[in-house]
């Protein structure tokens, strides 16, 4: 019959852990097939060791190993005993199944280390994915989206608020290439900046003189401030529109211009630069003096009620407006009080002679026309050669 594990290893059942890897050791060396020239029957000893110990060091192992052997034990007493009975009452028509392999069987993995008996598994349930665990996951999923976007929102927030704090302070430097890299950047992480917007068409319009992207800034702040993606300021919205409609003067849209200065008008009543722009856009534009009389002087009203001295170009333009109307005794009066503020200013003393030849003093005129080209005023000059 063929040794189980604890007699291979030498040992008794009861052998606690230590006991048993003391035992391998010392067989593992005195058995190791290098030690015996590679000698068959050794290198089997060795290997017979080694199955040994991996089952009694493991405790699982070597719970259901005991378990095993116990049954087979307890097989082979029954045996002796069937034997016993059957020699004492004689021979048997029946033959005894063969005996049980002495070696124990090893099946599946055992219980557990502190167990001596087989427990019953209970199966294992199939997962499903119903319709709940699918909205879950949907949910997970979009407030994992709407986490990353928020994130995302935030950050290009941050740094286009960054590159328009730079731009503004380069701007008051008077670095305006480098304010307008910054505004482009701010822009680019945020597209409804209004103020950067804003800024930008500031510089396109006073600095680079390009109108047309100065109009086109202008007109997406506005944009983005009526959506109330980023509003503006009343006052502010009313400042650029303002300057929307000097954009479209120049670009040779007058009626467009009308209507901006009428917006910012109705925004803010006390922007007398609106008047005075939309004063000039009538009356040289459109034609329509009697509503550009109408908003110079409300300008004119509004500077004196501030306390602030009328601009030199309110009171050229609301003369020209005098004279187109046929008041010319208003008009030279007005154009007076220009060349009180300035009184060699080529402008006025221009407007001035021109007056006077519609009034038929042609010698007052060329006087004029000569001290405006003195001044250096350009018609001024050719009207003064034409009177030699």
């Amino acid at each position: 019959m063929s040794q189980n594990h604890y007699q291979v290893l030498g040992v008794p059942a009861t052998a606690s852990a230590e006991v048993i890897k003391q035992a391998y050791r010392r067989l593992a060396n005195q058995l190791h097939p290098d030690k015996h020239g590679g000698d068959p029957r050794h290198e089997e000893q060795f290997k017979a060791v080694a199955a040994a110990y991996r089952v009694l060091s493991d405790p699982g192992r070597r719970a259901q190993y005991d378990l095993q052997l116990q049954q087979a034990a307890q097989y082979a007493d029954n045996q002796r005993r069937a034997a016993a009975e059957a020699a004492a009452s004689g021979p048997s028509v029946y033959h005894m199944p063969p005996p049980m392999a002495t070696r124990p069987l090893r099946t599946r993995p055992p219980a557990g280390s502190r167990e001596r008996h087989y427990q019953q598994r209970t199966p294992r349930q199939q997962v499903r994915f119903n319709r709940q665990d699918f909205w879950l996951v949907a949910a997970i999923t979009g407030l994992i989206f709407l986490f990353g976007i928020s994130a995302k929102v935030v950050m290009d927030r941050v740094a286009a608020g960054v590159n328009y704090d730079d731009a503004r302070k380069a701007f008051a430097q008077g670095q305006w290439s480098t304010a307008y890299s910054y505004l482009d950047q701010a822009i680019a992480f945020r597209e409804d900046y209004t103020s950067a917007l804003r800024l930008r068409g500031q510089l396109a319009e006073d600095i680079n003189h390009d109108y047309a992207t100065a109009r086109a800034d202008y007109q997406a702040a506005l944009l983005a401030s009526a959506d109330g993606t980023d509003p503006l300021p009343t006052p502010e919205t009313a400042r650029v529109l303002y300057r929307l409609g000097r954009c479209q003067v120049v670009l040779h849209q007058p009626t467009e211009a009308e209507r901006s200065y009428s917006q910012a008008l109705r925004l803010d009543t006390t922007l007398a630069e609106a008047y005075l722009a939309r004063g000039e856009n009538r009356l040289l534009d459109l034609r329509r003096p009697r509503p550009a009389l109408a908003d110079l002087r409300q300008g004119h009203r509004q500077y004196q009620r501030l306390g602030r001295a009328v601009p030199l170009s309110y009171l050229q333009a609301e003369g020209a407006a005098l004279a187109h109307l046929g008041r010319y005794a208003d008009a030279r009066t007005t154009y007076f009080q220009a060349l009180e503020s300035k009184p060699e200013d080529g402008r006025t003393l221009f407007l001035l002679g021109r007056l006077a030849q519609q009034m038929g003093d042609s010698a007052s005129g060329c006087a004029f026309f000569q001290r405006g080209a003195v001044a250096g005023y350009g018609y001024a000059v050719q009207a003064a050669s034409a009177c030699q």
